[in-house]
């Protein structure tokens, strides 16, 4: 008959990786509900990890129909984003730990530039036109395809990736998100937030010309 001695070390091993798992699917993605629904009251002053719930819901909590209509698109990079979150349309969605986007895209390379979604994998369908895709890995391998109207792409939670419209028509596609607020950091525009700028853009493109990093901060949309 074992020992009590001897299953402390099995005990605390299968202790150790219960909590692993634990941890790990926790930290996989927003927070779980603990109700049937919170619907955000964004007049609160209470500051929490999401929202405050509010006490008087409706239909039009959950509803939007900001996705509908296209985006004015920026010229300086020839796309536009428009979010679908917590924040922009949908308070029902607090604590539901999704979201979602439309970008439409200029033709002949309007694009969504290198970002990042530090809370969210996101999966991109083309409803018009076709889009060159891609993600780079931590290890700077590019996993990159052109896709179709009615085809999917996958883009993994945190990793750098892009969207760019090269076809002769414009080109829309919606996005899934699964976190209800997942962020999104410009690669140029974080660089170019850093106040000692030059030396930053001369350590990473190794340039020593300030003109020309004062040229390229001019240029990059906020």
């Amino acid at each position: 008959m074992a020992s009590f001695g001897n299953l402390v070390i099995p005990l605390i091993g299968m202790f150790i990786i219960l909590s692993l798992t634990f941890f790990n699917k926790v930290s996989a993605g927003d927070p779980d509900m603990l109700q049937d629904v919170c619907v955000a009251d964004m007049k609160s002053g209470i500051l929490v990890n999401g929202f405050v719930c509010k006490a008087n819901i409706s239909p039009n909590d959950f509803f939007s129909a900001i996705l509908a209509t296209p985006g004015v698109i920026d010229k300086k990079i020839g796309s536009i984003v428009t979010a679908a979150n917590v924040m922009t349309a949908i308070p029902g969605l607090n604590t539901l730990g999704i979201s979602m986007a439309r970008i439409d895209f200029a033709p002949g390379g309007g694009e969504n530039p290198p970002h990042t979604h530090p809370r969210a994998t996101e999966i991109l369908i083309v409803l018009e036109g076709q889009l060159d895709v891609g993600f780079v890995t931590t290890n700077n391998v590019l996993i990159a395809k052109n896709i179709k109207k009615g085809e999917v792409f996958v883009f993994p939670r945190g990793l750098i990736h892009f969207q760019v419209n090269n076809g002769y028509d414009p080109a829309v596609a919606i996005a899934a998100l699964n976190s209800q607020l997942p962020g999104t950091q410009r690669i140029d525009s974080a660089l170019y937030a850093i106040p000692d700028y030059s030396d930053v853009t001369k350590a990473a493109f190794k340039t020593e010309n300030k003109e020309v990093n004062k040229k390229m901060k001019s240029r990059i949309a906020p």
